[in-house]
């Protein structure tokens, strides 16, 4: 059965390999904009040791102090009630658990800035990590979410990874 809408706040997990970079930046962003209508968190698969000090710096940047936050991994958050799961790294969608309650799911595949070996130009992979995510977060804040069926709301969240940024939020080249 469908019912319509999901209740406030909205509970929103985002999920990468190591809970370092991308999926940080997504919690920190969405805590951010989408303030007390969403509990926001994330975690990784295989978690890092460390937030990546490009992250920190990146957010920084945008006025977030993300100077403390540390990476988890899913057992911190597998027993918990979420109402959409984002995952941002294809290594992450292919081993997402099945949580409970069944929440809606949606893959954002981000390529990973950490990977880059030039230390200047992943500082600037950093900062493109940054705006693309604040991007399709902003068009998921426009999104209904208390009108809207599950299954639309999957739907839309799944497309927002399909659509092309803006110059602002496209990468460098």
């Amino acid at each position: 059965m469908l019912t319509a809408g999901m209740q406030y706040p909205v509970r929103v997990l985002f999920l990468c390999t190591g809970n370092s970079a991308r999926s940080q930046i997504a919690e920190a962003l969405l805590a951010k904009k989408g303030g007390d209508r969403f509990v926001v968190a994330s975690a990784g698969t295989t978690p890092a040791a460390a937030v990546r000090r490009e992250a920190v710096v990146a957010l920084a940047a945008g006025g977030i102090d993300w100077s403390t936050a540390k990476p988890k991994g899913l057992d911190d958050v597998v027993n918990e009630t979420w109402d959409m799961v984002i995952t941002l790294c294809d290594r992450a969608v292919e081993s997402c658990p099945n949580l409970p309650n069944h929440p809606v799911t949606a893959h954002w595949g981000i390529p990973d800035p950490s990977e880059i070996p030039d230390a200047a130009l992943c500082a600037h992979a950093f900062e493109d990590t940054l705006a693309l995510l604040s991007w399709r977060i902003d068009l998921m804040l426009a999104l209904r979410t208390d009108l809207l069926e599950r299954l639309v709301i999957e739907e839309r969240l799944k497309a927002i990874a399909m659509q092309a940024p803006p110059s602002s939020a496209s990468p460098r080249t």
